[in-house]
């Protein structure tokens, strides 16, 4: 029987051949494993606005008799590889809710933290700090809120010693700040809706010179993720038209303490060195 991550593997790698229709059930499986048990065909059909029959033949798409097979399958597995994973911080009670804007905001911000910690798979997430470790140099790049975030990872990563420089969007493009990109640099895209077209170019120039890439993205069927050799999905749901930064945030402070823990010695050379240039500026007070 498939477990729960070879599964969605299975329909990342047959996404791109799915018809459009069948495209928008996919992304709702991989975001949804978890009540599909709980949906029957209809109810399914009427939440994506797609037909029955469309869900059946993505179910056949993917090796499945029909959607049955594929529910009772996802039932099999599910409560082994998720249901054992516990949120990491408490809701707000509704009832404290009621028109506090500051409240429905940090709700949703934990609900997407929440989301994000049962989202990245561990193994996804150890295979990206492997490949920044590992890399010559790293480049980071994304616009709008994504820019910024760009900006705070290449800062957190220089701060624990390893190599990295954001891409700005300036007088020079992307693809021309990448000429000089080499095999055993590292490129990190941020993409976000609505995805930038001038930072899924910047990956795929990377893909075609041989550099790895790391998307983080909020979901596995965004363009950057398809490109990437490791996704990081983070939800990034806003009240407003825009992302929300908290769980991306939270995504960038442990990618940096990791790769911290995982050359301590890099990490505290960098530190020591960083601590006697601002001793000998004297660029803050005490």
């Amino acid at each position: 029987m498939a477990r729960y991550k070879d599964l969605k593997l299975r329909i990342e790698k047959k996404y791109s051949e799915l018809p459009k229709n069948q495209k928008k059930i996919a992304e709702y499986f991989l975001l949804n494993f978890d009540s599909i048990p709980f949906m029957n065909v209809q109810e399914l059909s009427d939440k994506n606005s797609v037909s029955v029959a469309s869900i059946v033949r993505f179910a056949q798409s993917i090796g499945f008799t029909g959607y049955s097979e594929l529910r009772e399958e996802i039932s099999h597995f599910l409560h082994n590889d998720i249901s054992g994973k516990k949120e990491l911080f408490p809701r707000i009670n509704s009832s404290m809710l009621k028109d506090d804007t500051l409240s429905l905001v940090a709700n949703l911000d934990i609900k997407n933290i929440n989301d994000t910690l049962l989202l990245i798979e561990r193994e996804k997430f150890s295979n990206a700090i492997k490949l920044l470790s590992g890399a010559k140099k790293v480049y980071t790049a994304g616009l709008g809120i994504s820019f910024l975030m760009a900006e705070i990872l290449a800062y957190q990563l220089t701060q624990v010693g390893i190599d990295a420089s954001p891409l700005r969007h300036n007088w020079c493009s992307f693809l021309e700040q990448l000429v000089n990109l080499k095999k055993e640099d590292l490129l990190v895209v941020f993409s976000f809706p609505p995805y930038s077209k001038e930072t899924i170019d910047a990956a795929e120039y990377a893909k075609t010179g041989g550099s790895k890439i790391i998307a983080i993205t909020n979901k596995s069927t965004a363009p950057a993720a398809q490109i990437s050799d490791e996704a990081l999905i983070v939800n990034s749901e806003n009240m407003l038209y825009t992302n929300s930064f908290a769980a991306i945030s939270v995504l960038i402070n442990a990618i940096a303490t990791e790769c911290a823990l995982k050359d301590k010695t890099r990490a505290k050379k960098m530190m020591q060195t960083l601590t006697e240039i601002s001793d000998n500026q004297n660029n803050f007070v005490y």
